[in-house]
């Protein structure tokens, strides 16, 4: 954007976790700041301090970075006071203002008029493990979701499918809803320094959490007799909200050794992932999109995943793997024996499609127009 206006910002990220946190929902939101930054935008990103040891302020890649202390937390979700006035804040000295719900504070920060467009990029319905306490969260989230979205210039979602069977549907039906898929790193060029024999290699990578159905991946790759064959898990167990189920993973894995634990991945660390591997599970049983899915189609990995709107998604506009039901392992490991068999040329045509569809740049690009029109649309009203 232009810098010839009185604001100090093009762009106001608001989103709960930032990095060095990591999540699909967190990745949106930094590809797309930093991103944005690196084509010469003026970015600042608003989220908690989800660690002490961060600062409150900082410059990440280009990225400001305002931080606001945590309280407390209850399940997954951040209890910082300060943080809806210092979203407000940082909104006012920018010319766009984009919101990653689902957050808490969402009808909170707009209360009151911003005078600042706000564009909701909407990701999923809020799931967590069902207690007395989640399902309270989850009821507030979604009112707070409700308002947020009403009180939005614009909405952008991960994709139609997603929002059409979301709860809140009769929202995002009337909204100024773009579909923009989540931008995705092209990680081609990895070494298979993670592959260990010739026998084929399945991989998971994200978050070690209950909505990522890993134990249903476990129960499906058990029945799977291949001396020669691997599960590859990466992802964070140490840092996430709401808990981890590694645990479990590890019992698993003294049952079988065929199970290796990666733990989290960055940089180049992610390519060298997909680059050992010859099949991608996602068995979620919440999910809005999958980035590493996605991710592992680009490299010509197909990927076998849940039947979830949304989580379907980048299966089924590139063909690039197989969808099964959720919480099936025998239905998983028919998928995933079938995407091994795939052929080269299969692979190659399902990369070049997953490409297209996903690839970064374009992404960037969609947001860009859309937050230049609405920042161009809220200049000529004042």
């Amino acid at each position: 954007m232009s810098s010839k206006n009185s604001h100090e910002y093009d762009l106001c990220v608001a989103v709960n976790y930032y990095s060095p946190y990591v999540s699909g929902l967190t990745e949106v939101a930094r590809v797309l700041a930093e991103g944005l930054a690196g084509r010469g935008w003026r970015v600042a990103v608003v989220a908690v301090r989800h660690d002490a040891a961060l600062p409150l302020r900082e410059s990440r890649n280009g990225v400001d970075v305002y931080r606001s202390p945590v309280v407390a937390s209850v399940g997954r979700g951040p209890v910082s006071p300060g943080f809806p006035s210092l979203v407000r804040r940082i909104a006012r000295r920018s010319r766009v203002v984009n919101l990653h719900l689902p957050m808490l504070e969402g009808a909170l920060i707009t209360a009151l008029p911003l005078r600042v467009p706000v564009v909701t990029t909407y990701h999923i319905d809020l799931w967590l493990p069902p207690t007395l306490v989640t399902r309270a969260a989850m009821a507030a989230v979604r009112v707070s979701s409700r308002v947020t979205l009403r009180r939005s210039d614009a909405v952008v979602v991960n994709s139609d499918d997603q929002a059409q069977y979301s709860e809140l549907w009769s929202i995002l039906r009337s909204s100024q809803r773009s579909a923009i898929p989540a931008p995705c790193l092209d990680r081609r060029g990895g070494e298979a320094t993670y592959r260990e024999t010739a026998g084929p290699h399945i991989g998971f990578l994200g978050r070690i959490v209950p909505d990522k159905g890993l134990d249903y991946l476990v129960a499906a790759f058990a029945e799977i007799p291949d001396p020669e064959a691997r599960l590859l898990v990466g992802g964070d167990y140490l840092t996430v909200a709401g808990g981890s189920v590694i645990d479990r993973i590890r019992t698993a894995a003294e049952r079988d050794p065929r199970i290796r634990i990666l733990g989290l991945l960055r940089g180049r660390q992610i390519n060298d992932f997909y680059a050992s591997i010859d099949a991608f599970a996602l068995p979620s049983i919440a999910e809005s999109f999958g980035i590493a899915q996605a991710e592992a189609m680009m490299c010509g990995i197909p990927s076998v995943t849940t039947d979830l709107p949304g989580g379907r998604y980048p299966v089924l506009a590139t063909g690039m793997g197989r969808v099964v039901q959720p919480r099936d392992p025998a239905g998983l490991r028919v998928a995933l024996l079938d995407v091994l068999g795939w052929d080269a040329d299969t692979r190659r045509e399902g990369a070049k499609r997953a490409l297209e569809e996903f690839g970064v740049d374009g992404c960037l690009d969609r947001y860009a127009a859309l937050f230049r029109l609405h920042g161009a649309r809220a200049n000529a009203l004042m």
